[in-house]
């Protein structure tokens, strides 16, 4: 019995342990999210200056969409990870309240007893009554250890009492909890519906204009081909120097510890959301239309410093018709390439550090002072997904 007892507080001592760590990871991140929902707003709010509906803005209203539901999300797991204690939690008041109900039970029936025994019967009596020495030291220890039996249990029922008391207090806490969460969590509901009707809106505005995306899109495909035309060519220019050989032992170095740092990449701008993703993605109005895109967008506003993620050697400074300058540094056998830029700080054959600045992003005027951000990273000639590389924190 005080086994059970003591496995179910331990059970719910490691659970609660696990779900302390938990809950404050889910806080972490959701404090997070909502710090990154506060800097999308700012870009919206710049954005509505304009005073027109744009695939930028609609862009940037889709990732605090993505923001919004991943705060409901985290509000739902952490009431569903509190249900679960509650749970636990009344299991673990059950047994402890089962084992106590025994207890009681137990220890009156041995005080009862001990008292009809000595009724008449001292216990100094009882031992002087002994036939010689030993006997009576016997009875002496008999003596000893029922009344410190009658003193554990006694201590075990007063233990179990206030074990009761401290988990049924932690319940009406989780309870107070989880009817706090679910307000915010239909407080966050609602600003998603209002967020998914301002979506809406836009989507239906833009949809009347589809002649004129359609051009826009094909123009963003002849700049993307622009594009890898010039980093194709610069990337053979870069192997022409190594056909004879391999790569230097610095090369290996850089290209290998570029590669270990997979996911832990800083970002090339210090702040920013991203607004376009790797790869084949729907249009966001266009019904039926796909975009292959080989970069990752990143949008700031204002004046926004863009840093090479990682040491390396430029290995070009190019101008793209549409798209400003492009900057491409070299890790060995991988490749980042950094578009739409303006002040270019580097030259080709400059060595960079990690996080040192290399020029600005354009900063659109006409469209609230976005500064849209091409972001790309290749190993050779093949395209890679940069939202793998970098860090998860901006």
């Amino acid at each position: 019995m005080k086994r059970i007892f003591i496995a179910a507080f331990l059970l719910f001592g490691i659970f609660l342990a696990a779900y302390c760590q938990t809950k404050k990871e889910l806080e972490e991140q959701r404090q997070k999210t909502l710090e990154e929902i506060s800097y999308v707003d700012n870009l919206l709010k710049e954005t509505a200056k304009e005073k027109k509906e744009s695939l930028s803005e609609l862009n940037i209203i889709g990732r605090k969409l993505n923001l919004r539901e991943s705060v409901v999300k985290g509000l739902k797991d952490e009431i569903s990870l509190l249900t679960d204690r509650i749970d636990l939690n009344n299991l673990a008041i059950n047994m402890m309240e089962s084992d106590l109900k025994i207890l009681k039970q137990d220890y009156e029936k041995a005080v009862l007893s001990s008292f009809r025994s000595s009724k008449g019967n001292s216990e100094i009596g009882y031992i002087l009554s002994a036939k010689d020495f030993n006997q009576g030291y016997k009875r002496l220890k008999y003596l000893q250890q029922i009344t410190k039996f009658r003193r554990q249990e006694s201590e075990i029922i007063q233990e179990l009492k206030s074990e009761i008391e401290i988990s049924k207090k932690k319940m009406e806490e989780d309870l107070a909890r989880i009817s706090e969460l679910k307000t915010r969590e239909e407080q966050q509901k609602y600003l998603l519906q209002g967020e998914q009707n301002r979506q809406q809106k836009i989507v239906k505005s833009l949809s009347s204009k589809e002649t004129q995306l359609q051009k826009e899109l094909e123009e963003k495909k002849r700049i993307a081909r622009r594009i890898e035309k010039e980093i194709a060519k610069i990337i053979d220019e870069e192997r022409k120097k190594t056909e004879t050989a391999d790569l230097t032992p610095e090369q290996k170095l850089i290209s290998n510890d570029f590669n270990e740092n997979k996911g832990r990449l800083p970002w090339p701008v210090e702040r920013g959301v991203i607004t376009s993703h790797f790869g084949v993605q729907k249009h966001a109005v266009l019904k039926y239309v796909t975009e292959d895109n080989i970069d990752i967008e990143i949008t700031s506003s204002g004046s926004t410093p863009v840093r090479s993620v990682f040491r390396g050697v430029v290995s070009g400074v190019f101008s793209i018709r549409g798209a400003n300058m492009g900057v491409m540094v070299s890790h060995g056998k991988y490749f980042t390439v950094y578009l739409n830029l303006v002040n270019v700080k580097v030259k080709k054959g400059d060595k960079v550090d990690t996080k040192q600045e290399i020029g600005k992003v354009f900063s659109d005027s006409e469209n609230g002072d976005k500064a849209v951000l091409k972001f790309m990273v290749f190993e050779d000639r093949v395209k890679l997904d940069p939202e793998l590389w970098i860090s998860k924190k901006n």
